[in-house]
């Protein structure tokens, strides 16, 4: 992968037999892999000790381009748990190179937030949302993301209501996910910048990894409410 100088662990595959209970149509008659997932990534031991330090990892995700009879790919999609303050883990991502749509769902599903992304581009997610990542384009997404290494993610929800609360079909459009009994409706918001805590588009998600202020975001969330605050402002 040219955009990482390092070497590269074999990923954690995706397929579409992974992912058919989470597709607008499983009965789809398709079958192969759908996107690859290289984790807790390091490109020397001291930044190794830097990510140990801080309790958070660095990774990467391929998404291929393309769709399944009819839906875009996408991630199967979900939820962080809450820290030892009650306060869920947030996340963020990177576009490195292609196109992604970010969908965001709280978890009362009041809100659900689209936000399109393209090479340089840093999108938040903030505490209590769960998020699957579309690949909108015509060739692969290659995504970074930086997350506490403290939990596992929780993919529950998203596997008994079949995915997110919208589907994005081939056509462009989005698709309401008929197992909800109720969806708000979609609210696009632009990638932004949050200089207050490093994450602008000129400085690559991988060089915060030294910066002690990203720990701190991923790990403690109660202490940056502003932030959480901004990035579900319209």
């Amino acid at each position: 992968m040219d955009i990482w100088n390092g070497n590269l662990p074999e990923p954690e595959v995706r397929t579409v037999e992974d992912m058919r209970g989470l597709l607008a149509y499983p009965r789809c008659e398709v079958s192969g892999p759908l996107y690859y997932m290289y984790r807790n990534l390091a490109l020397s031991e001291e930044d190794r000790v830097l990510l140990v330090h801080a309790k958070i990892r660095y990774d990467i995700t391929m998404i291929t381009a393309g769709s399944v009879c009819g839906e875009f790919i996408k991630t199967k999609g979900h939820y962080h748990p809450e820290n030892e303050m009650g306060v869920p883990y947030p996340e963020v991502y990177e576009v490195l190179s292609g196109r992604g749509h970010f969908l965001l769902q709280s978890v009362d599903l009041n809100t659900i937030i689209l936000h399109p992304a393209s090479a340089g581009d840093k999108v938040l997610i903030p505490p209590g949302f769960g998020h699957v990542t579309i690949n909108p384009g015509n060739g692969p997404l290659v995504m970074a993301n930086i997350v506490s290494d403290t939990f596992s993610s929780d993919y529950a929800f998203f596997e008994a209501y079949r995915g997110a609360a919208y589907y994005e079909t081939d056509d462009g459009l989005f698709q309401k996910n008929p197992l909800y009994k109720r969806v708000a409706d979609l609210r696009i918001h632009e990638a932004v910048d949050h200089p207050e805590i490093g994450i602008v588009r000129e400085t690559p998600l991988y060089h915060l990894i030294g910066d002690p202020v990203i720990g701190e975001v991923m790990n403690h969330p109660e202490r940056f409410t502003e932030i959480w605050e901004q990035c579900l402002r319209d």
